[in-house]
Order: structure tokens, then C-alpha cells, then sequence
């Protein structure tokens, strides 16, 4: 069996994002979460760019949705996390817990706030 790959920065938040918008995941909506949650403002272009690699290397599914009004009748590309996505996710996410079992106490502080 191989071994789940663990995740960059902005590609594990993009995977939390599109969990936690569900079917509605798309680009900009991708962006404003990330945002929103870490007080950061990454790119709409890196964002975009992370969504497509992940859809190609199969962690995420991709589809297009319904022509819009309000996008000049183009279709959103919407996104859905796939298995390996799922798995991806939990190894990065018990990795980086690991690393912080038995941190010492002024550590774990720092970690915290």
C-alpha cells in the first residue's frame, strides 16, 4: 500500500475550504474561506492554480456548473473533495498533530496563540 502524500500550506488549506463549502466550492468562494478563516489574503491566481493541480494529481473532482447570469453565462468549475483528497487530508492533518504531541509547555503556548 503507498503512503498517502502529505500536503503544502496553501494546498491543505484549499482541501479544508472545499470541505468545509461542500458542493458549492468554487474559486472565488475557495479564496474568500481561506481568507476569511486565516486572516490571510492569498491570490485569486494561486488559489486557482492550486484547485487545477490538486484536480489533476485526483485529490480533488472538478465539474462545471450551471451557466450563470451574473458571470455572463459562463459555468462555474466546481469542486468536490475526492478519496485520495480525503486521505491526503487526514495524513497531512495527524503529521502536523504529531509534531505537536509533547512539544514543551512554553512551545505549545506559542503554538496556541
Amino acid at each position: 500500500m503507498t503512503t498517502p502524500q502529505t500536503l503544502g500550506n496553501l494546498e491543505l488549506l484549499v482541501l479544508l475550504a472545499v470541505l468545509r463549502l461542500g458542493e458549492g466550492a468554487y474559486a472565488v468562494a475557495v479564496r474568500d474561506a481561506i481568507a476569511e478563516r486565516t486572516q490571510s489574503d492569498p491570490s485569486r491566481g494561486a488559489v486557482s492554480v492550486t484547485l487545477d493541480r490538486l484536480d489533476r494529481k485526483g485529490l480533488l473532482q472538478s465539474r462545471l456548473g450551471e451557466p450563470t447570469a451574473e458571470r455572463g453565462g459562463k459555468a462555474k468549475r466546481l469542486y468536490t473533495l475526492a478519496a485520495p483528497g480525503r486521505l491526503a487530508l487526514r495524513a497531512t492533518l495527524e503529521g502536523t498533530q504529531a509534531m505537536l504531541q509533547g512539544l514543551p509547555p512554553e512551545a505549545a503556548l506559542m503554538v496556541r496563540q
